[in-house]
């Protein structure tokens, strides 16, 4: 195992987009998404290094065991490279004499194909077939899928071939030639090689590991070039068909066993997906094979460490080619003669159980888990893929499990997103209403202090004008046009007079001094006292509780206000409807008019102080500030809809005042109460 628990691939968080592609195609779910993050862990890892191939963000980091071949080279012992047989499907461009001497240039003293350990191997399996029979075995030259049974099927660890892979194959025939002093590094496609060279059952074998891309780093470092190196051949023993193995298939060739569809008793299976299904039904006995042969990936040649884009069956071509350019008559008596010498290669190792299967959840917290994702229904369960999982119950399984999180199916996330969405707007219009509210606050601030010093200026000499108008008026005689003069004097300074009152009721902080009324009397009270013009008809209802704890006489002057406005806006008649609806926590209180209606341009400022639609010297624009500063110290709301376009339905206003059932007290009030 690795030393210290180093894991062999890691994620680059910063560059993490959390995609969730390694999850999906993770087939030992070794892959734990935990605060967005994606998560490598390490027991559970195969080493299959479908993460790193898949990862288009590059954010995924496989151990590297350059720091460790540096060291070897330095130390200046006997250092041997045994090149895997996938070679030619990357280093299609480079011819293999070239290649050798390349590795012989950064300080290899031997250089060996593993193809011939993989003949070994070959030759071991056909001979195993043939002494037992009746027995049913699991291949075991691909590292990773030992790995995934021996972590997911540990119950088929007696299954798997108790023969090395090529890789070990080829170590001890190299330390059969060379002692045990030599040092020995595969060079491969395969990360999952890291892992099986630390396993406790090799791990004297192989001193380390490096990948193609690993390989052309060190070539980078110590700047070797092809034309700097002398052509070289591999040192024997040479590679015969076990050179096929990288190829899907290829290692039954080698070993001249035949994949017979109507025997069925060799079966086939490669890639991520088909593996672990492979496996599973050897499992459950639906396969009756002798030997069930399974790659993780599309062959060898397909591994992770490759750093090549050119597709499948351009890489098979390229193994194809080069295993038939090395077949001549000499090299294969030499193979046959090395076959012989080295027959008696010890070949076999064991296999240990390292159960990393995690109990099932109880279908009662499955359900629990997809309730709290929205999925209550069978239709609900949209199984698109996209959290990694392929249906919805593997995803909640999953986070059962502690390996994922609900925020990963997008789904749940758009719902998530949508009802945020819709809270910020509601939180949107709260505010814009607040600020809407606090900007008429400041203008009725700013207004009530100009009209406090201009009412208390004016107020008195407007009195003593108006006082001496009449006194004289009384003096003229009546048919005289000084009476006539006079007259208007007063009738203008009394206009005068109440413009000043309404700016002193307007300037005065009235405080509110509630209690229970019943706003459905109130309502039909203040249509008494105002009784409707000739053509208006005037109607009151009322629905509910309309108890309400407010102060009668400032919210009688609000109805008046509302009431009287309406008459103004119906001069040639229409109908008046007022209205109180009581709920558990206000009363509303609409008037509805059938009149003009007000403009749209017009609506947002009919709260200003002096703001008015009437004629000029037909009102003082400030019944409505009044009415809006009354129902704010209730506590309330007032909220108009008009139409005032004919094209566009019929026009008329309606008002409407939410007032809350209890009033609570405003904090200056209740220090007020204190003082």
């Amino acid at each position: 195992m690795r030393p210290n628990g180093t894991p062999l691939v890691s994620t680059i968080q910063e560059r993490c987009r959390v995609c969730y592609t390694c999850v999906r195609e993770c087939p030992a779910k070794a892959i734990r998404i935990a605060d967005r993050q994606a998560e490598v862990i390490v027991e559970r890892c195969i080493g299959c290094g479908n993460c790193v191939r898949v990862c288009s963000q590059r954010a995924k980091r496989v151990l590297s065991d350059l720091p460790v071949v540096r060291g070897l080279l330095a130390d200046g012992e006997k250092l041997a490279a045994i090149l895997a047989p996938s070679f030619p499907a990357e280093f299609h461009d480079l011819p293999a004499d070239l290649m050798v001497g390349m590795l012989r240039r950064v300080g290899f003293t031997y250089v060996h194909e593993v193809g011939f350990g993989a003949d070994l191997v070959a030759r071991a399996y056909r001979r195993l077939l043939e002494d037992e029979p009746e027995k049913r075995f699991i291949a075991t030259t691909c590292p990773a899928v030992v790995a995934y049974v021996e972590r997911y099927q540990p119950e088929l660890v007696g299954a798997l071939v108790p023969i090395v892979s090529p890789m070990i194959a080829m170590a001890r025939v190299l330390r059969q030639l060379y002692g045990d002093g030599v040092r020995i590094v595969f060079v491969g496609p395969c990360i999952a090689k890291k892992d099986e060279a630390r396993d406790d059952a090799v791990c004297d074998e192989i001193d380390a590991v490096l990948t193609f891309r690993e390989l052309y780093e060190l070539f980078d470092e110590r700047m070797i070039e092809p034309y700097d190196a002398a052509p070289s051949d591999f040192d024997p023993p040479c590679a015969g068909s076990g050179a096929l193995f990288p190829v899907s298939r290829g290692m039954l060739q080698a070993a001249s066993i035949d994949e017979d569809l109507a025997a069925g008793k060799v079966v086939a299976a490669d890639g991520s997906r088909g593996f672990v299904e492979a496996i599973r039904e050897f499992g459950t006995g639906d396969m009756d094979v002798q030997l069930l042969e399974v790659l993780c990936c599309n062959g060898c040649i397909m591994g992770p460490g490759m750093t090549t884009d050119a597709p499948l069956f351009r890489r098979r071509a390229r193994i194809s080619r080069y295993v038939r350019s090395r077949m001549t008559d000499q090299r294969q008596d030499d193979w046959r003669r090395d076959l012989a010498r080295f027959a008696g290669c010890d070949l076999v190792r064991t296999f240990a159980r390292c159960d990393q299967r995690v109990a099932a959840p109880s279908d009662a917290e499955i359900e629990q888990v997809m309730r709290r994702m929205g999925k209550f229904q069978p239709e609900d369960e949209l199984n698109c893929g996209a959290c990694g999982y392929e249906t919805c119950r593997e995803h909640a399984v999953a986070i059962c499990k502690g390996l994922a999180e609900s925020e990963m199916c997008l789904p749940y996330t758009i719902e998530q997103l949508r009802v945020t969405c819709q809270e910020l707007t509601r939180s949107n219009e709260q505010l814009a209403t607040t600020q809407e509210a606090l900007m008429q606050s400041e203008k009725l601030a700013s207004m009530g202090q100009l009209a406090a010093g201009i009412a208390h200026e004016v107020n008195n000499p407007l009195g003593t004008v108006l006082m001496l108008a009449h006194v004289l008026r009384e003096e003229a005689p009546p048919e005289s046009e000084l009476h006539t003069d006079l007259s208007m004097i007063a009738r203008e300074a009394d206009r005068c007079k109440r413009i000043v009152s309404g700016l002193l009721h307007f300037a005065r902080r009235n405080k509110v001094e509630a209690q229970m009324t019943d706003l459905r009397e109130l309502l039909e009270h203040t249509l008494r006292m105002l009784p409707p013009p000739p053509g208006v008809n005037a109607t009151a209802t009322s629905a509910g509780d309309t108890w309400a704890e407010i102060d009668r006489d400032q919210i009688q002057q609000v109805l008046t206000n509302l009431i009287t406005n309406a008459y103004a806006a119906m001069p040639t008649g229409g109908r008046l409807e007022l209205s109180a609806q009581g709920t558990d926590a206000r009363v509303d209180v609409c008037v509805r008019d059938t009149g003009h209606g007000i403009p749209a341009e017009y609506r947002t400022k009919i709260f200003e102080p002096f703001f008015s639609t009437k004629p000029a010297g037909a009102g003082t624009g400030l019944g409505l500030s009044v009415t809006y500063g009354i129902i704010k110290m209730h506590r309330g709301d007032i909220r108009v809809d008009s139409n005032a376009d004919p094209a566009a339905g019929a026009t008329g206003t309606a008002f409407t005042v939410t007032l809350p059932r209890r009033r609570i007290n405003p904090p200056e009030e209740l220090n007020h109460a204190r003082n």
